[in-house]
């Protein structure tokens, strides 16, 4: 009597509370339907001729379908007693269970068995790449898939050469893997420190440092139908993550010809320089990073190419950084509370940048412990630490947490350096490229003019001229601008504003005074005022002038100083002090100007007096004034031209502080530098259209 045939008995669709980490029991998760169908299917095939191998195999394919790993390969265990026709096929699914249980060498073990049964089939090499891949052999893995990819292109199996359109090469994936990576180490420094080996690396070491890590060899080993280009972003900006370091420089620091003699930082001599360093790369260590980048030894001094690179990127640097360590080195441990603030590290121009730019700080005192022992994720995130901040440099802690070159207006930015100072003049205005996202390009021997030439770009791409509002001296790049840039931590003087009720009595006021077609014709005039701009370190100036028709000394403060007289038209009688000597004789070579044209629009024009500065046809953000969060503006109430005009030729005669100005031989005009602002009254009410001067100012 020959045996019965199996029985398929279906396979119940659900499970009582299975997870694929359960314990061992083989059974464990299955329903009771589940576990009663396993059991009678075993007994049925063993009763069966005492096993069929075909049997097993389909039972133990169920078993694998349904995650019951241990049941699948007991079964294809038992089928191998039984000498199945096709081992090879046997052999990949027990790999393919044994994989599934993380039995990666038992599963590495039965894809080799597959692959000698039968070397044609692909498919023992697909589970001995997934065997090694998951033993982290990614090399071998990448072999095995190759291997595979040849076996079915050589197969004479039409559907199973179709399937290869469905796959990869590798060097397809390597291939995608460089553009991309090459992309992400453009927004890294040009040379950075491996923290291991103590090297300085370039961008082509580092990707060539990549490529022998396991992260891309896993990566290509990984990708198999398609490439993922996400994934490969993921993984590459992983690698390349880097720490900036941020310190106060301490006499003979190491350079980049140091660490090139020495092979690596790790083999420099010992001294006090060096171990400030050695303590950054193992503190950038100890966060888990591998490339870090210091001012010091990162930087090729000795090419302007690469200096001139380093410094107009800088700011990049900071910004795209995973952190940045602040070393402060005059902090004693235990730190207290305001030793940040009174350290040297807040008074250094380059300093503003490490501190705005970074998303992610960390600070540390002397004995590189963190400040007031915060041991936070980021010191940004301290309201301690942001507040301490804040209250010294007077701007909200947000607006440092979160700052961006468009956050602040410039005349804010302006006073946030002018409290700081650099080595050399030059670095005065280096440092500020990226607060301003300046395109300057430096040039280290141009002494002074390097802050002119910032200047002049401010003005230049934002129209910017309340740079203009300051007292003191003069520079040699320009007369209108200023030598140091510490004269931006005065407060420049503000117009009164005029609201509400004021308002309406000086339109009243002048309503009755000026016709429509008056006043009209000198809204039309202050209007069609062009922006302010630099050519050949010149400034041409639109403003409006006011003559001087006396002049005298009042006083002799000194050997330098004098305190003038003019008596001014429309003005009256105006005071000031300067060490310059001035034509007595010849007043009318002296004007006053009013320069401050934007106010005088108003709002209509874009913004107010010291708020934010608006871009001029040159497609930047438009900053914002300090103390706040980015506003949008509120659109003014309607009114009509009459009224428009009104209110502007209100705003004109507000008080302002003047520049005064003096007529060269050529007809260009000097500015006259004062030791104070020079406020005037203004024109108040009496206006005729006679008083409304408008020029354009040469300016040497």
């Amino acid at each position: 009597m020959s045996p019965p045939a199996a029985l398929h008995l279906p396979l119940p669709s659900h499970r009582d509370g299975a997870h694929a980490d359960e314990p061992a029991n083989e059974l464990q998760g299955f329903s009771l339907a589940g576990r009663t169908y396993f059991i009678i299917r075993e007994a049925l095939v063993l009763w069966a001729g005492f096993g069929d191998a075909a049997a097993l195999e389909r039972v133990g394919d169920e078993a694998l379908g349904s995650e019951k790993h241990d049941v699948a390969i007991k079964q294809y265990s038992a089928a191998f007693s039984l000498s199945p026709p096709t081992p090879a096929g046997l052999f990949t699914k027990r790999s393919r269970a044994r994989a599934a249980k993380g039995l990666w060498e038992d599963a590495l073990q039965d894809a080799n068995e597959a692959v000698k049964a039968d070397p044609s089939n692909p498919w023992g090499y697909e589970a001995k790449r997934a065997a090694l891949y998951g033993a982290t052999r990614y090399d071998e893995a990448i072999d095995a898939f190759e291997s595979m990819l040849h076996a079915i292109d050589e197969s004479q199996d039409p559907k199973i050469r179709q399937m290869r359109q469905n796959c990869i090469l590798p060097s397809q994936t390597i291939a995608a893997v460089d553009p991309i990576a090459g992309k992400i180490l453009k927004s890294c420094p040009l040379v950075v420190i491996d923290v291991t080996t103590g090297y300085l690396c370039d961008d082509r070491e580092r990707m060539r440092i990549f490529k022998a890590d396991p992260s891309f060899k896993e990566l290509v080993s990984s990708m198999t139908r398609k490439v993922d280009e996400g994934r490969i972003r993921e993984v590459a900006a992983r690698f390349f993550r880097y720490v900036m370091f941020s310190h106060v420089w301490q006499g003979n620091e190491p350079l980049f010809g140091d660490v090139g003699a020495a092979k690596s930082v790790w083999h420099l001599p010992k001294t006090i320089q060096n171990e400030k360093l050695h303590n950054f790369c193992k503190e950038t260590r100890r966060l888990g990073y591998k490339w870090a980048w210091s001012d010091t030894c990162c930087i090729d001094k000795t090419r302007s190419s690469i200096l001139n690179q380093s410094l107009t990127s800088m700011y990049k640097w900071y910004t795209h950084a995973a952190a940045t360590l602040v070393f402060l080195a005059d902090v004693a441990h235990p730190s207290n509370a305001g030793d940040l603030t009174r350290s040297r590290w807040m008074t250094r121009a380059w300093t503003l940048q490490e501190l705005l730019a970074p998303k992610v700080i960390f600070f540390y005192d002397h004995e590189w412990k963190p400040y007031l022992g915060n041991t936070g994720d980021n010191h940004k995130k301290s309201l301690q630490i942001m507040q301490e901040l804040s209250d010294a440099i007077k701007i909200p802690y947000g607006t440092i947490t979160t700052f961006s070159p468009g956050g602040l207006a410039i005349r804010e930015k302006l006073r946030l350096a002018s409290t700081r100072s650099a080595t050399v003049d030059e670095d005065v205005a280096y440092s500020l490229i990226g607060i301003f996202k300046s395109d300057l390009r430096p040039h280290y021997g141009e002494g002074a003019d390097a802050l002119g030439h910032l200047l002049e770009e401010i003005v230049a791409r934002f129209s910017e001229v309340t740079v203009l509002a300051w007292s003191g001296e003069s520079s040699s790049y320009n007369s209108c601008l200023p030598a140091f840039i510490s004269v931006y931590n005065q407060t420049p003087y503000h117009p009164p504003s005029l609201e509400g009720e004021e308002t309406e009595t000086y339109i009243t006021e002048l309503r009755s005074k000026l016709s429509q077609e008056v006043a009209l014709s000198i809204y039309k005039q202050l209007n069609d005022l062009q922006p302010a701009r630099f050519a050949f370190r010149r400034l041409h100036l639109p403003c409006i002038i006011f003559p001087v028709a006396r002049l005298g000394v009042q006083e002799l403060r000194n050997d330098k100083e004098k305190v003038y007289r003019a008596t001014v038209a429309e003005l009256g009688t105006v005071e000031f002090t300067t060490a310059d000597n001035l034509p007595l004789r010849k007043p009318q070579k002296l004007v006053f100007a009013h320069p401050w044209i934007r106010y005088i629009r108003g709002p209509s024009d874009g913004d107010t007096w010291g708020d934010s500065e608006s871009v001029v046809d040159t497609g930047l953000d438009s900053e914002h004034d300090a103390g706040s969060d980015v506003v949008h503006a509120i659109p003014a109430p309607q009114v009509d031209h009459y009224t428009q005009a009104l209110q502007m030729i209100a705003r004109l005669g507000q008080p302002f502080n003047a520049l005064l100005l003096v007529q060269q031989p050529d007809r260009h005009y000097k500015r006259v530098a004062t030791e104070k602002e020079i406020v005037v009254r203004g024109l108040g009410t009496n206006f005729t259209p006679q008083k409304v001067q408008t020029r354009v100012l040469e300016i040497l």
